[in-house]
């Protein structure tokens, strides 16, 4: 079970990096709660696809996950955490980075979807 959530994860990595809001869509519980460089906050479906969209002219290249680490926490609930390294294009200017992430995922009508995200920039 723990490697399915890694693969969602992956999936929904995969989905962002080729602006499927569809695909993201499905695997994301509204509200999501989501915590970075701009803050915390708590998204519902109709902000998060605005904000999916504001972005639709950069690029998003995943290089790498790795060093994941997951946990089952009840038959419904899972916790993961790892490392990913991104490109990123944006407005012409390219620049790379590594996170360390965290995801909660939920099951909800039989089906995985992630209620909380976390990225933490890492040092360079």
């Amino acid at each position: 079970m723990e490697n399915k959530i890694l693969e969602l994860e992956k999936k929904y990595w995969k989905a962002m990096e080729t602006r499927d809001f569809d695909t993201v869509r499905s695997l994301t519980r509204f509200p999501c709660i989501v915590a970075g460089k701009d803050g915390i906050r708590s998204v519902d479906e109709p902000s998060f696809k605005k904000m999916f969209d504001s972005g639709a002219g950069n690029q998003l290249k995943v290089v790498d996950i790795s060093d994941a680490e997951s946990e089952i926490i009840a038959e419904d609930t899972a916790v993961l955490a790892y490392l990913v390294e991104l490109e990123y294009s944006m407005e012409g200017r390219k620049s790379s980075g590594k996170c360390a992430c965290t995801s909660t995922w939920v099951k909800v009508n039989k089906n995985w979807v992630c209620a909380m995200h976390t990225e933490s920039d890492l040092r360079k």
